[in-house]
């Protein structure tokens, strides 16, 4: 076990003990726990474990970006799109609106 000192701040101290003396297990094993918990849920990689993208799958049907005017069909084809209605308004005889 190595031994070490930790700063904090003095309400996080009166919290943590209160947490601790409620679980009944001292300070030292409440931050203990604490550290294993962030440890095991952080994306904590050696440098030889390098993150690579994927493989992508093959989700069937047709490519809709391969087509040259693929913007304008999904706004054609009533397809839903992630923007706000208004964004992208129909085209009214008075001129565009402007998006907000």
């Amino acid at each position: 076990m190595i031994r070490t000192q930790v700063q904090i701040p003095g309400e996080l101290y009166v919290n943590a003990k209160r947490v601790a003396a409620r679980r009944e297990i001292s300070l030292a094993e409440l931050v203990r726990r604490g550290l294993e918990y962030m440890i095991a849920v952080s994306a904590v990689d050696s440098p030889a474990e390098a993150w690579t993208l994927p493989k992508a799958k093959s989700l069937g049907g047709s490519d809709p970006f391969a087509a040259p005017g693929w913007r304008a069909d999904i706004h054609r084809s009533g397809l839903r799109v992630a923007e706000e209605p208004d964004v992208y308004p129909a085209a009214k005889p008075g001129g565009r609106k402007k998006p907000r």
